[in-house]
């Protein structure tokens, strides 16, 4: 569980945000003032990703990113009208809102992981595909095995220098075991 932001944090951020990016609509600088200077509406608001899930979400970009400009979704409507957007959510203060911002290298900010939550209306697996689990299992499997696969050969030059012939028949012998494995591995089709 997921400990909540602080409305200090959540207006630190917003704040931080429209100093350092121009949004591409501005009737989202005004939303995002409004919700500034309104603590019980602050206390609602969720910044998370895949805002579109929530039944009550509105995205909002800053010129810096190519994604869409401005959305609201509340329940199954959507609209792109950022005054019906401002209505609804100044007439529902005590609704949460779930906020998705769109900017250059949000991912790696700091200041926005820092206000950032789990977006609750998103499966555990959205993001990840079977096909892509596998080709995760399958590079790892390729990382390991290279990793193992150097170490022993390493380990057999040492044996070699040494002229410790137990160990480098030890060696090989296991070299040779890893690599009949690898090749033994079911391939990506």
């Amino acid at each position: 569980m997921q400990t909540p932001v602080s409305a200090k944090d959540k207006k630190s951020f917003i704040h931080w945000f429209l100093n350092h990016y121009q949004l591409k609509k501005r009737e989202s600088v005004w939303i995002l003032n409004y919700i500034l200077n309104h603590d019980k509406l602050l206390d609602n608001v969720h910044f998370v990703r895949e805002a579109k899930f929530c039944p009550r979400g509105v995205i909002m970009t800053a010129y810096c990113s190519n994604q869409v400009s401005f959305r609201f979704y509340k329940k199954q409507l959507v609209t792109t009208d950022a005054e019906k957007a401002f209505h609804d959510i100044r007439m529902n203060q005590g609704e949460p809102l779930y906020i998705q911002l769109n900017f250059s290298k949000s991912y790696q900010n700091s200041f926005f992981a820092a206000v950032l939550v789990e977006n609750p209306f998103i499966s555990d697996d959205y993001f990840i595909t079977e096909k892509d689990q596998e080709t995760a299992k399958q590079l790892w499997d390729k990382i390991i095995y290279e990793q193992q696969s150097k170490s022993l050969q390493e380990q057999i030059d040492q044996a070699l220098d040494k002229r410790d012939r137990p160990m480098f028949i030890d060696l090989t012998r296991r070299l040779y075991q890893l690599n009949k494995r690898e090749k033994n591995q079911p391939k990506e089709s």
